[in-house]
């Protein structure tokens, strides 16, 4: 079972968290967590390119001039894709589907690697509480000081906190996130991951059983 030292806000160890080894305890497959991050940036792209047809253009109800005895070319509608201002013959549409299916147990697991990663390579910090008396962006800024976490710093909360939510927010580098909506693509984003140790239980139950709770 993997273990992490816990610090306290001063950034003192104060002592060791034991870390649930199917979460915290697996070996990475790079393959899995490229699918999972793939899927879940196709998934979140959204199409908004959007080219009108000849049926959605205004205009060319009628036939333009007379089929013979002009010179001109014939033509059936203005509305047609080769004159200007008619419909865009395969231009891009709204109705586009970038979505990639990848089942939830691989999803979860390509988290849990991610996370098994972070704390292999000593990323993944621990705190015995997170608490602000208020909202104050300078006094957040000063604790990350004192803790061993990058600028680029994910962090987890166990549930809503509108201070720290609102401390952290103008921090660049630092997002902050809830531990039952963990993703592969936002631990990757950053280089520490830093959570209280209630976080960690939230964890758990998220993903009790291997499988996220409802």
């Amino acid at each position: 079972m993997p273990k992490v030292p816990v610090f306290n806000l001063e950034g003192k160890e104060v002592g060791v968290k034991e870390l649930p080894d199917r979460i915290f305890g697996l070996s990475v497959s790079p393959a899995l967590v490229e699918q999972a991050v793939e899927a879940q940036r196709a998934n979140a792209r959204q199409a908004i390119a959007h080219t009108k047809t000849r049926a959605e253009v205004r205009g060319g109800g009628r036939k333009p001039w007379r089929q013979k005895g002009t010179g001109r070319a014939r033509h059936g509608s203005i509305r047609s894709p080769i004159w200007k201002g008619g419909g865009v013959a395969h231009g891009p549409r709204s109705n586009r589907n970038f979505s990639i299916k990848l089942n939830q147990k691989a999803k979860q697991r390509a988290l849990f690697m991610v996370l098994s990663d972070k704390v292999a390579s000593r990323q993944l910090v621990v705190v015995d509480s997170f608490e602000l008396p208020t909202v104050k962006t300078k006094i957040f800024a000063q604790l990350l000081k004192r803790l061993p976490v990058a600028a680029s710093t994910l962090l987890v909360l166990p549930a809503k906190n509108e201070v720290l939510e609102k401390s952290s927010r103008n921090i660049p580098g630092v997002t902050p996130i809830l531990g039952n909506s963990l993703n592969v693509v936002d631990v990757l984003r950053h280089r520490t991951v830093l959570m209280p140790a209630e976080a960690v239980e939230v964890i758990e139950r998220t993903y009790r059983h291997g499988r996220k709770a409802s």
